[in-house]
């Protein structure tokens, strides 16, 4: 390309690229804002330019992120060990707070072991990465998270299959078609994040145990959320010490800062020490992080009453949306879409929301379907009646402008 006599630099193409992509976008009335808080993170908070708002954005769902003990725990953890591991932890170590955690997960899950990493996406790569060969058949809900649809690509198995959402039957259909030799995995999410279902686990459990499958589950939404004490999907279906493998992440119930894990067997849990790549090439979790973490789950043990919180608090907002003229996707966990059909239209009446005080996030294409678009509203054991009654006339209100 080339204007007069200069050429055009691969660079500035590139600019002139994506600046046209990001204009169509925003004519297109999908291109995301993005706010910035001014407050901890919470029932209510404060953003940039907006002031106060009732927040229904958040993961936050026993209200951890501002929790005064979970606070403390991360600064003493700051000020006793640092800001960070500065390396991965078979090159420069790791400390206390990791083993602590860990300790406390496994038991808390009913697993021999358990293994932090930076994020809940590392962990759904690393146990791909380590389990994958040219051997292994590997089968996924269709509506499983983007970490473990990317990890799948990655790992490359022998063969990735894809079932239909939360169909078992199809599943048994793929598996019995499968060869014989190599390891079968089933991978499933055990709360789907845009739908707010919950995987079919006493089907998935069966068929893993039926077929000598080893079964996956990303727990990302249902740890401190789903079973009577929190300890998620499983104990919600009463399948404790049923599931090979849990995955989940530290940044939403427990605590809301960052970090993930994987929760199984000794043996599992020494290989992907030895050789996933998440944990031999990317920096450990920072100990201050593990620490609140750690501290976020003893404070769930110590008041499992705030899971029941959380539970009564999402059954009044579905009530609410009913009385204010909405029909919710049915669920049992904390996450309560209203879907809207097109992005735009999602768009709109979140920032239509926000102006009336409530921040909620409107979900469209390519996060989920085409005329699928959505408000999705997450709801915390920390909220209280006035904002959840607030958040339902606010989306009456902008549904209806």
């Amino acid at each position: 390309m080339t204007t007069g006599s200069r050429s055009t630099s691969g660079g500035e193409a590139l600019r002139f690229r994506l600046g046209r992509e990001l204009d169509d976008m925003a004519e297109a009335g999908t291109l995301k804002e993005f706010r910035v808080l001014e407050s901890p993170q919470g029932p209510k908070a404060t953003l940039r330019g907006h002031g106060e708002v009732v927040v229904l954005s958040s993961n936050d769902y026993l209200g951890m992120a501002d929790n005064p003990a979970v606070v403390a725990a991360g600064v003493e953890a700051l000020e006793r060990y640092g800001a960070g591991t500065a390396s991965v932890r078979f090159i420069c170590g790791l400390f206390e707070p990791h083993l602590e955690l860990e300790r406390e997960l496994a038991d808390f899950l009913s697993t021999e072991g358990s293994l932090s990493f930076v994020s809940c996406w590392n962990a759904n790569h690393a146990v791909l990465d380590a389990l994958c060969d040219k051997q292994t058949h590997v089968f996924s809900d269709e509506l499983n998270h983007a970490s473990i649809i990317d990890a799948m690509r990655l790992a490359r198995p022998g063969s990735k299959k894809v079932y239909p959402h939360s169909d078992t039957e199809a599943l048994d259909s793929l598996i019995e078609g499968a060869p014989d030799a190599g390891l079968k995995l089933i991978v499933s999410d055990g709360v789907f994040s845009m739908e707010g279902d919950l995987a079919p686990l006493p089907e998935l459990v069966e068929l893993a145990e039926r077929h000598a499958a080893v079964l996956i589950l990303d727990d990302s939404h249902g740890l401190g959320v789903m079973g009577e004490t929190g300890r998620g999907t499983a104990e919600h279906f009463g399948l404790e010490g049923r599931v090979d493998i849990v995955t989940g992440t530290l940044g939403k119930a427990l605590g809301g800062g960052a970090g993930g894990f994987v929760a199984g067997n000794r043996e599992l849990c020494s290989i992907l020490e030895q050789r996933s790549r998440p944990q031999l090439f990317s920096n450990g979790l920072p100990p201050t992080v593990a620490a609140s973490a750690r501290q976020a789950l003893e404070e769930l043990r110590g008041n499992p009453g705030l899971v029941a919180t959380l539970r009564a608090n999402t059954a009044e907002y579905r009530r609410l949306l009913g009385e204010a003229g909405f029909e919710p996707v049915e669920g049992e966990s904390a996450i309560v879409p209203v879907i809207v059909g097109e992005t735009a239209e999602a768009i709109r009446i979140s920032k239509s929301m926000l102006d009336d005080g409530v921040f909620v996030t409107g979900f469209g294409y390519p996060v989920v379907p085409e005329g699928t678009a959505r408000i999705r509203s997450q709801i915390s054991a920390a909220h209280e009646s006035d904002h959840l009654r607030a958040a339902a006339s606010a989306l009456k209100r902008a549904a209806a402008s």
